[in-house]
């Protein structure tokens, strides 16, 4: 479905090259982003109307590059690329229509909670990545914190750190989230794994340009102490004594509410993009159910985590987005203009 909203896409743009690593020419393509502005009539954000978020989770060469640490294959093998060839598409064509788009990034460094490091056995080694630990694991010594590490973490205290460990994994239990996964090293902050993707980023600084309005970037994950999947919240949020370790991104959450429709995209479904959303329907249901309808998933522009002969959260995260769905969010497919199933 076409509509006379939608515009062409800019000759710069290379879908052969969305799952490769290069730099973005940016004094090149600010120039090009005027032109085109001018050319098309698309005027700066700050005129909009009504105003339309697009909210990007985790478009970052760890999980969108191949052979980099977590490249989110989903069924076909190659999810996140085809995802992305479809996002930037999807970008350029409603370029006058996307007010703002909203870039979260995984931020991670050497000694957090869901690292190798982080952990050890009765023998000194460190759990293999993808190792799942649960509260029977670490209650029965299997796993436990690794006191080399208590300095930089809790102060020096080692008995804080292994309660807390203990702590850790009975929360995310009861709290009915996943076992906790020991994840390889990934989007290590300084390294090139944590940047985005660079035809998404060529194409957010191209929409930067032409609407003349900043990409808000949103770093989450570099808490030692929790995992977060979510951008607005981490996993777990208190210690074993009750002392807050994180706190919810409320800045975040009023921003997004404040428009008039937030598009969601990203990576993985199953996981980052699936508990992001969770916890933006909790916050909407706490506030106004029917916020929910203004919540439209991008579904063809994510895909879930799947290591053939080991795990597939296809089904699962399909069950996810359905329940999404029956609360009133919208599951949508890129191909369509913006208008047409925004109703606007």
């Amino acid at each position: 479905m076409t509509t006379l909203t939608e515009l062409p896409i800019p000759a710069h743009f290379a879908a052969q090259h969305v799952g490769e690593v290069w730099r973005v020419p940016y004094q090149e393509r600010a120039e090009a982003a005027v032109a085109w502005a001018r050319q098309h009539s698309i005027p700066p954000a700050a005129n909009d109307a009504r105003r339309i978020c697009l909210l990007a989770i985790d478009v970052q060469n760890t999980f969108c590059i191949p052979d980099y640490e977590l490249f989110v294959g989903g069924q076909s093998g190659m999810g996140a690329v085809e995802d992305n060839v479809r996002l930037c598409e999807f970008i350029y064509r409603n370029l006058g229509e996307l007010t703002k788009i909203v870039v979260t990034m995984d931020t991670h460094a050497t000694m957090q909670i869901f690292h190798p490091v982080f952990w050890v056995n009765a023998a000194g080694e460190h759990p293999p990545a993808m190792t799942m630990i649960s509260a029977d694991d670490v209650e029965s010594g299997l796993w436990q914190a690794n006191p080399a590490i208590a300095p930089y973490i809790t102060q020096g205290n080692v008995d804080h750190l292994q309660a807390y460990a203990l702590h850790y994994v009975r929360r995310l239990s009861h709290n009915s989230k996943y076992l906790l996964t020991i994840w390889p090293y990934h989007s290590m902050l300084g390294g090139i794994g944590h940047a985005l993707v660079p035809a998404v980023e060529e194409a957010c600084f191209f929409h930067s340009m032409a609407r003349q309005v900043p990409t808000r970037f949103e770093m989450k994950g570099d808490n030692p102490l929790s995992e977060n999947y979510s951008v607005l919240r981490p996993e777990v949020m208190e210690d074993q004594n009750q002392k807050p370790i994180g706190k919810k991104n409320q800045s975040l959450l009023q921003a997004l509410l404040d428009f008039d429709a937030v598009i969601v995209a990203g990576q993985a479904k199953s996981h980052c993009v699936a508990w992001t959303v969770s916890d933006l329907l909790d916050d909407i249901q706490a506030i106004d159910s029917t916020l929910a309808q203004k919540v439209y998933l991008l579904e063809d522009c994510t895909s879930p985590v799947v290591v053939p002969g080991v795990v597939d959260f296809t089904e699962q995260s399909n069950k996810t987005y359905q329940r999404f769905a029956e609360a009133g969010m919208h599951r949508v497919k890129s191909t369509d203009a913006v208008v047409s199933w925004l109703n606007l």
